[in-house]
């Protein structure tokens, strides 16, 4: 342990040492246990601490949310001989990280030395001099920090106002296509100009085009909705939700030439979940899944159990996930217009979807891929009754 008249000449440098006896005489021993906290930000003390034992960190909360350290304080440092002097507020919180054993030096106490020791002020006004420039450095720092911070948060608005706005272009896009395709169908067929196998033909695209329409829009809403309502969960049969799931995108795949393939779908538990929902979720990860595959590929969709949670994952073969733009797959606005000669419809919320759906749930969802060889994602439900 450090004595009190080795560190009060660390305090207040050049005094005599009748007047470090002084200071002693006028001043107190305590000890503290770890997480004490010894000065408060904002609050008005007026004590003067130096640390005989022990080590302190110093805290300050910035933007009233986070607590950030400034630096840490063993024996031999002291702190707070502002309040000796003025009484503005505490500029950082001090709190032991140990058990603790400090010198203390009231204001009080503090007038006292004075009145018989003129040469302990002038040592405290140089000492005080150096702390301020110490302080303006540190604040001068935090600015810098700050300013940084905000160019951050700037060029993160900019990037996502950008989003946006290809979000809603690609929106137009996608709505404005089909709705042109059914219209000119209608049109057609108001005034009579289709008939026989032109007619069923005729049918059949509006009916695909009013679909695309309904399942984009039921999308968009799905999205926005999704945080609101908390769904009431229940036991889900996985194997069953991958099967519909298969049975709807048969066509599609068919139309690409790529094979479905369910594995693993025998003695898988129930899971715990609300079925519409996950049936969206895996909808969104077969619809890419095909739509990024080669013609000529196969994407497996894979159930497990694994302790006490169920696992579905859909894998592909194709062009896999750029390193470059994986950080941003889930995010809302993010779609991938073109790889290589290769263009890809869509809105790019698919993924978005599926990451809300299973945070909802409690569950996991991870990707794996290497760029040009595929991608696999994976899904981790609770087992029901584990809640």
């Amino acid at each position: 342990m450090r004595t009190p008249a080795k560190i009060i000449p660390r305090a207040f440098p050049g005094i005599k040492p009748d007047e470090v006896q002084e200071i002693i005489m006028n001043s107190s021993i305590k000890s503290y246990a770890p997480g004490a906290v010894i000065c408060k930000e904002d609050a008005v003390e007026s004590t003067f601490y130096m640390i005989l034992e022990g080590d302190f960190e110093v805290t300050k909360l910035i933007n009233n949310t986070e607590k950030r350290l400034l630096k840490t304080l063993t024996a031999g440092d002291f702190f707070g001989e502002m309040a000796l002097i003025h009484n503005a507020p505490r500029a950082a919180t001090v709190a032991a990280l140990t058990n603790v054993v400090v010198l203390e030096l009231n204001k009080e106490g503090f007038n006292q030395v004075l009145k018989h020791s003129p040469s302990v002020s002038m040592a405290m006004v140089g000492e005080i001099s150096n702390r301020l420039r110490s302080n303006d450095q540190l604040a001068i720092e935090d600015l810098r920090l700050r300013a940084s911070e905000i160019a951050d948060a700037y060029q993160k608005l900019a990037e996502q106002d950008l989003a946006r706005r290809e979000f809603l272009s690609t929106v137009t896009h996608e709505l404005r296509t089909p709705l042109m395709v059914a219209s000119g169908y209608l049109h057609a067929l108001q005034k009579g100009m289709l008939s026989g196998d032109q007619l069923n033909a005729a049918i059949e695209t509006i009916t695909r085009n009013v679909d695309q329409i309904t399942t984009l829009t039921n999308d968009i809403l799905f999205l926005q909705e999704i945080d609101l309502v908390l769904p009431d969960f229940q036991p889900v049969n996985m194997p069953e939700v991958a099967e519909r799931v298969i049975k709807k995108y048969a066509d599609r795949a068919n139309s690409k030439r790529v094979k479905l393939k369910l594995k693993g779908f025998q003695n898988i538990p129930m899971a715990q979940g609300d079925p519409n929902s996950l049936e969206r979720a895996v909808t969104a990860l077969v619809d890419n899944a095909i739509k990024f595959s080669q013609s000529g590929g196969e994407v497996e969709i894979r159930l497990a159990e694994q302790k006490d949670k169920v696992l579905l994952s859909v894998e592909d073969h194709g062009i896999g996930i750029d390193p470059e733009i994986r950080p941003r797959i889930f995010d809302r606005f993010f779609h991938l217009e073109k790889s290589g000669d290769e263009l890809y419809g869509g809105i790019g919320i698919g993924l978005s979807i599926t990451r809300q759906v299973i945070h909802q749930h409690k569950g996991s969802l991870d990707v794996e891929s290497e760029y040009g060889k595929g991608s696999k994602f994976t899904i981790t439900l609770p087992k029901w009754g584990l809640q």
